[in-house]
């Protein structure tokens, strides 16, 4: 026989308040209970004093009767015991389940609350039963769209749940749900969770999100009122500022990677010593450091004790853990981010999350404003290119007739001679003062590696001179080749195009001719012969349209020394213009260098030669 007395605490058993069924009439005496056969009973105990119950569900409803001194248990119903075991099982479980939960009523008072509730709203040693879930929570904010998910649990006979703002900044998650199967409900269940760190964190996050959105935030006019330099300084400032406020780093050090050197170059440092911060630092996994390590490999690096990581380098002198993130756009490493702490395991996961996510925006903000730089010195280039283009065929119809104009004057006029070099040089010079602002305007450092005519430096300062009657083949050649750096000049026919060839001064010799094979006085073939009286050989390149060649001039000039590869198209392709203009440079230039041991050797030889 089993009995049970005070372990069912009367908050502990779900109580049902003033709901609890009544005792039966002329039970008011009733001292115990006794589920199953009267007759199991012992014998110190009359029929008057017992409440005989047929089962163990219903003992709860009765025990809320003061005085009820104990349950019996029959032995031939001793599974009910099990029953009455669990429901023990679920007190405890209950009181000290890892969240809050209550039992509330309908007017959202605190019928029971667990121990866990009560200790995070300071209630153990006073008890909130009678007092609505409100007031034992201090009144807290509700936030989100359902500003009473007790009123809507009722109501909808759903589960509800909201998010509790405390005083003390505190965030709780709050579920409830109606509790039996009856509708109207007439209590709900609820859990409470603490989710501060959650929510702290998403603000957080979205705070670096807004962060990284005005790093590089310029309006237009901040956009032409501010240089490179400044619009520079004033990232550096944000990322300060947000590096340290927003994610409380200290000690900060910037490093953007020089792609063609693998050179961090220091771009940002912050409590770092300035010897650690003059350190020259490569991409590569050795020799480098942490730094060096996360640029070659594009990793992150967490080092929670410096003393027995054997990569680490330090920046200050008291550093005892760091973070090293990447800067990364589109699967290319920018450069490094790495903060550093005098404090041990100062910085975990989370730091690793929040810091990864920030170095993704400053990746971006430092490509807007690369892109902001390039679009700056395009802007630049399209506008001297414009001028130059605006200048380049008036300049080119001067140096024609000022040179046919000389030709009249050679031998006659030494003055009016050297009064038209002057005029030539002066126009050559207007061309060339136009070009070189357009380089000042747009410095190397701005153009994006694709785009730069390093890898066509053969071409630079190299003289062409086009011939063809067709002024936008003139113009076209203007256009393409002096990006590249050559100096082009044109002329219509080969009237125009023999005197700019034989007055040409050494300085300003022509390194490529380029001529149609067909112009208005002869072809291009015999344009060819005309310039072999004057310079041997002729660097020349023939070009037709469409490859249609009536006159044969590319056979003939094929068989009189023209290089096979000395062949163009028109319309111009660039690809093709540059890479056959490059061929006929390097060609005559093997041949002058050749020529040039040859005259060497007979120098040596004829000044040993016997006499």
């Amino acid at each position: 026989m089993t009995q049970s007395t005070s372990s069912f605490d009367a908050a502990n058993q779900v109580s049902q308040g003033d709901q609890s069924a009544p005792s039966e009439p002329g039970t008011g005496q009733k001292r115990l209970i006794c589920v199953g056969n009267l007759g199991s009973l012992p014998e110190d105990y009359s029929s008057d004093d017992v409440l005989v119950l047929d089962s163990s569900a219903t003992v709860l409803d009765q025990l809320s009767d003061q005085k009820i001194e104990g349950v019996w248990i029959a032995r031939d119903l001793l599974p009910e015991l099990g029953e009455l075991r669990g429901l023990c099982q679920s007190g405890l479980m209950l009181r000290d389940f890892p969240e809050g939960a209550a039992l509330l009523d309908q007017k959202n008072r605190v019928l029971w609350a667990n121990r866990r509730l009560r200790r995070w709203f300071d209630k153990l040693d006073i008890d909130p039963v009678g007092d609505t879930i409100y007031e034992m929570m201090g009144n807290p904010e509700i936030l989100g769209s359902d500003l009473c998910p007790f009123h809507t649990a009722f109501t909808t006979g759903e589960e509800s749940s909201g998010t509790f703002q405390t005083e003390s900044s505190r965030y709780y998650q709050v579920r409830a749900a109606p509790v039996g199967d009856h509708s109207p409900a007439t209590q709900l269940v609820i859990t409470v969770g603490d989710i501060t760190e959650e929510i702290l964190q998403q603000q957080k996050l979205a705070a670096i999100h807004r962060a990284g959105r005005e790093l590089a935030d310029l309006r237009p006019s901040e956009i032409f009122q501010m240089g490179v330099d400044e619009r520079i300084d004033l990232l550096k400032d944000n990322i300060r500022h947000y590096l340290q406020d927003l994610l409380n780093f200290d000690v900060i050090e910037i490093r953007l990677l020089e792609q063609a050197t693998g050179y961090l170059l220091p771009l940002l440092s912050v409590g770092i010593d300035q010897e650690a911060a003059d350190r020259q630092l490569y991409a590569h996994p050795h020799g480098n450091g942490i730094t060096g390590y996360a640029a070659s490999s594009g990793t992150s690096y967490l080092c929670y004790d410096v003393i027995n990581d054997p990569l680490f380098i330090p920046g200050v002198a008291n550093s005892r853990s760091s973070l090293t993130v990447p800067l990364i756009l589109n699967d290319q490493v920018l450069g490094t981010i790495n903060v550093e702490s005098p404090q041990v395991a100062a910085f975990t996961e989370s730091d690793l999350q929040f810091l990864e996510i920030f170095a993704r925006d400053i990746s971006y903000a430092l490509n807007t404003l690369e892109l902001l730089v390039a679009q700056k010195a395009d802007t630049a280039q399209q506008s001297c290119n414009a001028i130059h283009s605006a200048v380049a065929m008036p300049v080119d119809e001067i140096l024609n007739d000022a040179v046919n104009v000389m030709e009249d004057y050679i031998g006659h006029s030494p003055e009016m001679v050297d009064r038209i070099r002057r005029i030539l040089k002066n126009a050559r010079d207007i061309k060339q003062t136009i070009q070189q602002i357009g380089q000042r305007m747009t410095p190397l450092e701005a153009v994006p590696p694709g785009i730069s005519s390093v890898e066509h430096a053969l071409l630079r300062d190299k003289r062409v001179l086009v011939v063809d009657e067709d002024a936008t083949v003139r113009e076209d050649a203007h256009r393409l080749l002096e990006r590249y750096g050559c100096i082009v000049e044109t002329a219509r026919g080969a009237v125009q195009a023999v005197p700019m060839v034989r007055d040409a001064s050494e300085e300003n010799k022509y390194d490529v001719i380029i001529s149609d094979i067909k112009l208005p006085e002869y072809s291009g073939f015999q344009l060819m012969m005309r310039l072999k009286e004057l310079i041997d050989p002729v660097p020349m390149i023939l070009m037709t349209g469409f490859g249609y060649d009536p006159g044969h001039s590319i056979v003939n000039a094929l068989q009189n020394g023209l290089h096979p590869k000395a062949r163009l198209y028109k319309p111009f392709r660039l690809d093709q213009l540059i890479d056959v203009v490059k061929t006929v440079l390097e060609a005559y230039a093997a041949a002058d260098d050749a020529d040039a041991t040859e005259n060497n050797n007979s120098d040596q030889t004829e000044s040993f030669s016997p006499k």
